[in-house]
């Protein structure tokens, strides 16, 4: 016995029978080994133990993984164009497929026993096993520091949502935004203006996830850089269109749809400019519906562009909503689409003034058309209300503006 192990007896005879007590110290050997093969999750400690059992414990000249740096006792390879003596036992996982070959090497190139080839061909089994759940071990870990980056870029995307709307009395203002992973390319934001005004925007951002989530930063740290000197709208998605082109090929591949609006509270006005994005929807008091179509293409994907604001009475009784396509591109269980009637539809129809109250209206209405079925797109929307005087003096009355 070494190191714990019971040795197998050695009979090269050609015409052995493995007897009961052979195959109980075999078992003995098998489990021994089993038990030090799984001693360790970790990739490089599961080889070297196997090399060094191979090496000690049956007295092989050499043992080594090719592919790796890892061998043991002088290696198999050092017998350049001679393969008497080497022996290939390979490594495979649970769906059959080859992870590495474990190469013995004999003594004076002698041919293995039966023994010694049923104890490696065991041996095999056992490390296969074993460096599977290492190497699956290894990508849970990375997996598990993926998961941690990707929460926190979660929370830092949705920390850049409006987490409180601006203050403007007569109006109200609602944003909401769920990705379908844990980051999107979705984009909503509100800016007041120093010298009166605001400017709102919802855009998207080709694709999904993560790529598409840190050209959405991008795209946002550009946009209020542009928006706060109060250039007009025009000439606002004209820069941008310019500046993201400008970015790259792989900007260019993410390429954005936008819709930007500027209110002007005090004249009761609106100035919109569609680039390339879903249609804006205005119902003024009337009932008279407005479908604000794209002005123009997406932004960055054809360089030299330039694009046109709508100017729309906006008076009390208004209400105003913008919203990216995963709102509209939810399917049922026939593949019947959503669309951007039904949506139109359902928002002329809310008996609601409040801009929160419309939106989760509209969320009610979308998941209940889906039959509650899975995200397959980011979804965000922004609704803006004039309220009715009658509404604003209710709002006064209990302290909200």
């Amino acid at each position: 016995m070494t190191d714990g192990i019971p040795l197998i007896p050695v009979d090269s005879s050609p015409s052995e029978t493995i007897g009961l007590q052979t195959q109980v110290a075999r078992l003995q050997a098998l489990l021994e080994v089993s038990r030090q093969v799984h001693a360790t999750i970790r990739e490089s400690e599961v080889l070297m133990t196997v090399l060094k059992i191979v090496v000690r414990e049956l007295e092989m000249e050499g043992a080594a993984f090719p592919g790796t740096d890892l061998s043991y006792g002088e290696p198999p390879t050092a017998r350049a164009g001679d393969r008497l003596g080497i022996y290939h036992y390979p490594l495979l996982d649970r769906d059959n497929k080859k992870m590495t070959d474990l190469v013995v090497s004999t003594p004076a190139a002698r041919a293995l026993t039966l023994y010694e080839a049923d104890f490696l061909e065991g041996l095999a089994l056992q490390a296969a096993v074993a460096l599977e759940n290492a190497r699956n071990h290894e990508r849970n870990l990375q997996w598990a520091r993926v998961q941690q980056d990707l929460d926190a870029a979660r929370n830092i995307q949705q920390s850049l949502i409006p987490a409180k709307m601006p203050n403007l009395p007569g109006f109200s203002i609602a944003v909401r935004s769920e990705t379908c992973y844990e980051v999107g390319g979705d984009y909503v934001d509100i800016i007041p203006l120093a010298e009166g005004g605001t400017i709102m925007a919802v855009a998207d951002v080709a694709g999904k996830g993560l790529a598409s989530a840190i050209m959405a930063t991008s795209f946002r740290a550009a946009f209020r850089a542009m928006a706060v000197t109060g250039i007009s709208l025009d000439i606002l998605a004209t820069r941008m269109n310019q500046h993201h082109w400008q970015e790259g090929e792989e900007a260019r591949r993410r390429y954005v749809t936008a819709i930007f609006l500027r209110l002007d509270a005090r004249r009761g006005e609106v100035e919109i400019v569609n680039a390339g994005h879903n249609p804006g929807f205005v119902i003024t008091p009337d009932g008279t519906q407005h479908r604000i179509s794209a002005a123009g293409t997406p932004l960055g994907l054809v360089p030299g562009m330039t694009y046109d604001y709508e100017r729309l009475a906006f008076p009390k009784g208004s209400r105003l909503l913008f919203y990216t396509d995963g709102l509209t591109e939810v399917f049922r269980e026939d593949d019947e689409e959503y669309g951007e009637d039904r949506l139109m539809d359902e928002f002329s129809r809310v008996p609601e003034n409040k801009a929160d109250g419309i939106l989760e209206a509209l969320w009610t209405a979308i998941h209940g058309f889906s039959g509650g079925g899975a995200q397959a797109d980011d979804m965000t929307a922004l609704a803006l209300c004039h309220l009715p005087a009658e509404a604003k003096g209710q709002e006064a009355a209990r302290g909200v503006a």
